[in-house]
This record gives structure tokens, C-alpha cells and sequence, in this order.
């Protein structure tokens, strides 16, 4: 069908606000004046149907229920993540026209504007799907879209052992830093798995606990009784209504909060953080971007000297509010799996830095001279006592261990 009545067909569903219907499509066609047969109506009517409901073309991929990431890069370049790296698909796009709708569309629906005035739009749809577009020229040639799914149910722990997330009896040390309430932070790249570890150790934690969720965008998905859920708010288009991450954390901090957490640690929040770790709010964590543990302090000093506290005072505060710092990272498989855990110590300076006590294993954690730090945190906590210490130190090997381990498969 030629693309100028097809256009035309949009442009009359999309002023009525009608479903494009067979019966519709063959209404909007006969009042171009034109008369055609029932496949071609048909066709019209499932192509824009794919445009006008749904995610379009994309469907089938967001319907997946393996795939984490959707990504538009031109019409003929559709990818997707199965946690196995990204992969080409066989998805095609009429042209670069269809993508722009496509991206233009779903911001509608996440209620934002994406147009030449305001070219890109990062926002979350009604199902909980994260949705980042970049119109050109701004993107070079065909507009970028990227999807971002959040499952509805969280993984389990086991299931994230199973997934080889968390090393073969990884998931009992996790437990009881759980139990142990020490403050922690999960750090790594885009899409190494933070959001998903985090939810999974959210699901441990007590029935009778409160968790208060402060979130830029509302992705984690505890598996817990008694959950409460914060999420930020950009301005409208009068600048007025903003609504910040860290006027989300002030606001947690009244409302009782068991286990505060915040799902991404972005920003000039970072000095509420701290100072509600530092006041009581044992438990607490959250999410940061970092290349390794090691950089975390520098991370968080960074951001907490763009919010305006020195450095000495960051540190100070650091040094008190937060215990552990797990890393993640993806391998070159594509897999998402923890690469380390860390501890926090003081050097003669005052500075913090982080203390390797953990690393991944074929076979378990193997341990690092902070190993015995962390273990007396879990002691001093109450979260390792009998058979539960039993089993929680089982999981952790020695350097001499793993590598007899390797050796005996080899």
C-alpha cells in the first residue's frame, strides 16, 4: 500500500483516537476515496495497529520473557540482551520514520513530550518498562530507542546461584550480611545486574521490616510484605513540579523506614544517605555506577563534592554510614555475575578505601585479607551463629583451595 494513504490513514485514527479496526481502516480508506480489497485492508490494518498499539514491531521481543534490553538503533538494527550479551534480531522497521513514531508515541504514553523543541526523553511506561529515546539530528541519522525491561517478579536468590549471578554458596554469605543489617552498596556498570541483585537481597529481608524504595525511576521489585515505593518527577513543561531523589530520601527518612534504600546514588542525595546511615538507619543500601569496589570512595566523593561537603567530611561520614560494597560485572560471555566484596577501612590519611574480602570462584568466594573483617562484622551482627556459621563459612575458600579445586577438574 503506498505510504502517502497510509499516512493519510494515520493521520485520521490518530485525530479520532480509534483503534485501527479493520472496519476503521476500510472507513478512512473509503473516505480518501479509495476502494480496496479485503487482504490489502487487512494488511493495513495489522501494520498500524503494530504502530498505533502496543510497542509495535518490538512486541514480541518486550514479550520475551528472557530478554532484559530492547535497543533501536536504525530500522533494519534491532538488538536485544538475554544476558548473554546483545544480540541481532530479525525485527525491521518500515523506515526511520516509523522508529521516530514509535519513540514519540511511547513518550506519550510515559506522559513526556519527545519533539524537535525537546529530543530526547528518559521516562518509564504504565508496565514498568524503562524507555530512553534520542530523536535526530541529535542522533545521527535515525532515532535511538532504548527499552529496558522490569519483570514483575523478582529473581530469587537460588535462581540468581543458578543463573551463575552469585557464585555456588554465595547466596548464604548474602543472607547473612542481610541478616547482619550492615549498610551496603552494589556497584558496576550499565547493565551489569545491580537493580536485580539488589531486588533479590531486598526479599530477604525480614516480614516485619519497612522498606521505603527512594527511586529515580521505579525498577526495583522486592519480593516483600511491606514495601513502599518513592519515584522521582521531572518538571512539566511551566518548570514547575519538579520532584528530586533527594527530596525523595528527606521525605523517607519520616516515614519509618526499617531499611531505606535508594536505588541509584546519583547525585547531591548521597549527603542524605550518609547522614541517615550515620543516624541510626542500620540496613540501608542501594545502587552506584563504578568501574571496581576500589573506586566507590572516589565516586562517592565526587558526588559528595558536587553537592558541596569537603572532603574530609564525606570521608568522615562514609567511614561510619557504609560496611560492604559488592561489585558487579558482566564477563566477556555477556554473563552478569559479582566479581568482588569488599569492606570499608580507614588508611593513616582518614581517607576511606575498600578492602578486597570476597572474590568470585569457580567454586564459591574465595577469600581476601578482609575476609576476616567482614566475618567479624557478620559475628558482632548475630548473623553468624551455629549452623548458620557452618554454612556461611563453607561457601568462602581459601587462594589454596580454589586453585586445588581447578586443579582437580583439570
Amino acid at each position: 500500500m503506498p505510504t502517502g494513504l497510509l499516512d493519510g490513514v494515520r493521520q485520521r485514527l490518530a485525530e479520532s483516537g480509534a483503534e485501527p479496526t479493520p472496519a476503521r481502516v476500510a472507513q478512512a480508506l473509503r473516505e480518501q476515496g479509495r476502494v480496496l480489497g479485503d487482504a490489502e485492508i487487512l494488511g493495513a490494518a495489522d501494520q498500524l495497529r503494530s504502530e498505533l498499539v502496543g510497542s509495535g514491531p518490538l512486541e514480541p521481543l518486550l514479550a520475551d520473557p528472557a530478554v532484559t534490553d530492547v535497543l533501536v538503533s536504525a530500522p533494519d538494527r534491532v538488538w536485544v540482551d538475554r544476558g548473554r550479551g546483545l544480540e541481532p534480531t530479525s525485527v525491521r522497521f518500515a523506515d526511520a520514520a516509523a522508529v521516530r513514531r514509535l519513540a514519540q508515541r511511547l513518550a506519550a504514553v510515559a506522559g513526556r513530550r519527545l519533539d524537535d523543541a525537546r529530543p530526547w526523553v528518559d521516562a518509564r511506561l504504565p508496565d514498568g518498562t524503562r524507555l530512553h529515546a534520542v530523536l535526530p539530528p541529535v542522533a545521527v541519522g535515525c532515532t535511538c530507542l532504548s527499552l529496558r525491561v522490569v519483570r514483575p517478579r523478582a529473581f530469587t536468590l537460588g535462581e540468581l546461584v543458578e543463573a551463575g549471578t552469585v557464585p555456588p554458596g554465595g547466596d548464604r554469605v548474602l543472607r547473612a550480611l542481610v541478616e547482619a543489617r550492615l549498610s551496603f552498596l552494589i556497584s558496576g556498570g550499565t547493565g551489569s545486574g545491580k537493580t536485580t541483585l539488589l531486588s533479590a537481597l531486598l526479599g530477604l529481608v525480614g516480614p516485619g521490616e519497612r522498606i521505603v524504595l527512594a527511586e529515580d525511576s521505579a525498577e526495583l521489585r522486592p519480593d516483600h510484605p511491606h514495601v513502599v515505593r518513592l519515584e522521582s518527577r521531572p518538571a512539566n513543561q511551566e518548570g514547575a513540579g519538579l520532584v528530586t531523589l533527594e527530596d525523595l530520601v528527606r521525605q523517607a527518612l519520616r516515614m519509618r523506614p526499617d531499611r531505606l534504600v535508594v536505588g541509584e546514588v546519583r547525585g547531591i542525595e548521597v549527603l542524605d544517605l550518609l547522614a541517615a546511615l550515620n543516624t541510626g538507619h542500620e540496613g540501608g543500601c542501594g545502587t552506584v555506577h563504578a568501574n571496581a569496589a576500589a573506586g566507590v570512595p572516589a565516586r562517592l566523593e565526587a558526588l559528595g563534592t558536587a553537592a558541596g561537603l569537603d572532603r574530609a567530611a564525606l570521608h568522615s561520614q562514609l567511614a561510619a554510614a557504609l560496611s560492604v560494597v559488592i561489585h558487579l560485572v558482566r564477563d566477556a560471555s555477556g554473563r552478569r555475575r559479582i566479581a568482588e566484596v569488599h569492606v570499608l577501612e580507614r588508611d593513616p590519611s582518614g581517607l576511606v578505601r575498600t578492602v578486597p574480602a570476597l572474590r568470585w570462584g569457580a567454586r564459591g568466594f574465595v577469600s581476601e585479607r578482609g575476609w576476616e573483617r567482614l566475618r567479624g562484622l557478620l559475628r558482632s551482627a548475630g548473623a553468624l551463629r551455629d549452623e548458620r556459621e557452618a554454612g556461611a563459612e563453607s561457601a568462602v575458600y581459601g587462594e589454596d583451595d580454589e586453585v586445588r579445586g581447578r586443579g582437580s577438574r583439570g
